[in-house]
């Protein structure tokens, strides 16, 4: 198994033994410490995996394309993205139905990010139309859904398995948009 087979990106405190970790922040498990749209010291097409969950809303709308494009070239012929991202139509639909005991205020973390620190504004939203679009623009050949609990980390509660009421994944709505797309 090669160094960068399976890369988590922005992985913050988690961490996935045996993959190769990169974030902002220093923290113990991060193997390279740094910007996840710079990923100039992997080799092309050196990568099965890459996770990313949670982490491309960061970036504007005029530059989130450029850091799928990195991405991609990162990954082998065949390899996957595995992205999460806030459900933007879920969160909407959630909103509008007037259900949510807290209102406005149970979806603000999902479009405006959590605001804890510098990295954590967001400023993207999508939906999986427009997702799947922009990652076969950048050069993916196909995207699909993927469930979190059947990815080898499902053991690890991170944002792909956010669901409104909070943590009710047995009767909530999951606001976590898991898409994967083929190089």
């Amino acid at each position: 198994m090669g160094q960068y087979d399976k890369i988590h990106l922005g992985c913050g405190v988690k961490h996935l033994p045996g993959w190769f970790h990169v974030d902002a922040l220093n923290y113990d498990h991060v193997d390279h410490v740094g910007r996840v749209e710079d990923l100039s010291f992997i080799p092309d097409n050196s990568a099965k995996l890459i996770y990313a969950c949670h982490v491309l809303e960061h970036f504007g709308r005029n530059t989130y394309k450029a850091a799928l494009a990195e991405w991609c070239r990162v990954l082998e012929p065949g390899g996957v993205l595995r992205l999460a991202v806030p459900d933007f139509g879920a969160a909407a639909k959630l909103y509008m139905s007037g259900i949510l005991p807290r209102g406005i205020e149970d979806v603000r973390g999902l479009v405006t990010g959590g605001q804890r620190d510098q990295y954590d504004f967001h400023g993207m939203i999508f939906d999986e139309a427009a997702l799947s679009e922009a990652l076969k623009e950048v050069g993916f050949s196909e995207t699909r859904l993927w469930d979190w609990r059947e990815t080898e980390h499902s053991h690890m509660d991170d944002y792909s398995q956010a669901y409104l009421p909070h943590m009710d994944k047995e009767n909530g709505v999951l606001v976590s948009l898991n898409i994967e797309a083929v190089k």
